[in-house]
């Protein structure tokens, strides 16, 4: 969805910083024309429908660096300024001026800064392996279960609180995760945006507020993270340096959204249904439900189930499930040695192969470092017991069946977890592109798959701004009819009656 509207609307431009783990965007939003501000259907205009204009895009990677794998956010914050010039120049050439800003990005990851706004060094990746040793010093202090029955959180190994657990000093730092550090550096605010705080394992589930009896136990300073935000509230202006780098006025506000960006996917899945499952599907999968209250049972942490917020105190229940990462750094490892097929070939002849091939487990930590990932699938297939061609055909067919075995098993289990039936599977993200994926996810889940919006995140991000500013209205409800609207949707029926799980 990047058409420009060709009508002027009263209700403000919204520009959406949307930055994944491999690449980012800047990108103008709107509510259509013709929209009333509830974002319901219009007399005279029909369904409010919501339009994005990509006007900036740039790569974003880990680089080896001061003894780690780390962002660059520097390069990472000047291609934001970049982009966020753009963004102003492509609004004042339609005799507009852009409403707000909202920022989301990929969780658990934070820079440190000083009381004077410097930070201390580039942020940490979580594909670094330097919080692994970490866990067990954690789990010292605070016992598994008990972390559980307060956060909530699935146990990830890169959880912000191991790798903070390897900070050698924190007297007089702030930690500000990424979208935070960034929106810093616009306004000189210090928050902490709700959604990406429940990421932390520092967060209570179920009172929306810093789980602050955790911190003495892991000798971390009370005040190590800024007061928490919601979506939806001003987080302040920009600053004059900004405003002058940028040609935006010091007057636009930027907003708080769901700065987790699969926060800001979900609030925009296009869900006619009370009862759905997701899957934001991009580098990483991150498949499960929409409820209204956490589920802190034993039985969902043995099962590794996250509780996380979401829009409007919703909890995100869910499981990460590798992604599309394990088929992008095949491609990475193919393209070094000169190999470099179409996807959409590729796409062709794993489709032509025959169903029942061998299958890894996609979220297996082993694929978590960048390396030859071809070979890292292959030796995973071997200690099955079963041999991968070397055909990259094979290989790809090998993620794609993975990754689905992996979503229906987890759908199949937060519905057992959460005592809730989904009626639909709905895909957003870039793998609501891959007609193959999602065929092969109605078959192994048995279930309707809806595909689309390919943009969630910008979407979610772009509707929260349109409400703040009295634009859109209502709840999320209200805001799904408006991308469903604007979205071409693509519906995959199981063929048959669904593919084993194994």
């Amino acid at each position: 969805m990047s058409t420009v509207p060709t009508a002027s609307v009263d209700g403000g431009l919204f520009a959406a910083v949307d930055i994944g783990a491999s690449s980012g965007r800047i990108i103008l939003g709107r509510i259509s024309a013709g929209t009333e501000p509830a974002g319901a259907d219009a007399a005279d205009g029909g369904p409010a429908r919501a339009t994005l204009d990509v006007v900036h895009r740039f790569a974003n990677a880990v680089v080896q660096s001061d003894g780690g794998l780390r962002w660059d956010f520097d390069a990472l914050f000047a291609e934001v300024l970049t982009g966020l010039a753009a963004a102003g120049k492509a609004a004042a050439a339609r005799g507009e001026a852009i409403t707000s800003i909202g920022i989301d990005t990929w969780a658990v990851d934070y820079g440190l800064v000083t009381k004077d706004g410097q930070l201390t060094a580039q942020p940490y990746s979580y594909r670094d392996e330097r919080s692994r040793a970490a866990v067990a010093r954690v789990h010292g202090k605070l016992d598994p279960a008990r972390l559980y029955a307060t956060t909530g959180l699935q146990f990830l190994q890169f959880n912000t609180l191991y790798q903070l657990a390897t900070e050698p000093d924190l007297d007089g730092l702030q930690a500000l995760l990424i979208p935070d550090l960034i929106a810093f550096l616009l306004t000189g605010q210090r928050r902490t945006e709700a959604t990406n705080a429940s990421t932390t394992g520092l967060f209570d589930a179920v009172a929306g507020e810093w789980a602050s009896e955790l911190f003495g136990p892991l000798n971390l300073p009370k005040n190590l993270f800024p007061p928490l935000i919601q979506p939806g509230e001003t987080l302040g202006t920009l600053l004059p340096v900004v405003a002058e780098q940028t040609g935006l006025p010091e007057t636009t506000k930027v907003v708080a959204v769901g700065s987790h960006d699969t926060a800001s996917a979900v609030a925009a899945v296009p869900a006619e249904q009370e009862n759905f499952a997701y899957i934001s599907s991009g580098t990483w999968s991150l498949v499960g439900l929409e409820l209204q209250h956490p589920v802190l049972t034993e039985a969902s942490r043995a099962a590794n189930f996250t509780n996380e917020r979401g829009v409007d105190g919703t909890t995100r229940y869910l499981r990460n499930v590798g992604g599309l990462w394990l088929l992008s750094e095949c491609q990475r490892t193919w393209a070094e040695s000169g190999y470099r097929p179409a996807i959409g070939e590729l796409l062709g002849a794993a489709a032509a192969m025959a169903p029942g091939g061998p299958r890894i487990n996609p979220d297996d930590p082993a694929f978590i470092a960048p390396d030859n990932m071809p070979d890292r699938i292959r030796a995973a297939v071997r200690n099955t017991g079963t041999v991968l061609p070397e055909d990259p055909a094979a290989i790809v067919r090998c993620i794609l069946d993975s990754l689905a075995a992996g979503y229906a098993r987890t759908i199949a289990d937060a519905e057992r977890l959460a005592g809730v039936s989904a009626d639909v599977v709905h895909i957003v993200g870039g793998g609501s592109q891959n007609a193959l994926l999602c065929q092969l996810t109605a078959e192994a889940t048995g279930k309707c798959v809806i595909a689309g919006p390919v943009e969630a995140t910008a979407l979610g991000n772009v509707l929260v701004q349109a409400r703040a500013a009295g634009v859109a209205a209502g709840g999320l409800p209200q805001l799904r009819r408006i991308v469903g609207a604007g979205t071409s949707l693509r519906r995959y029926e199981p063929v048959t009656s669904g593919v084993p799980a194994t």
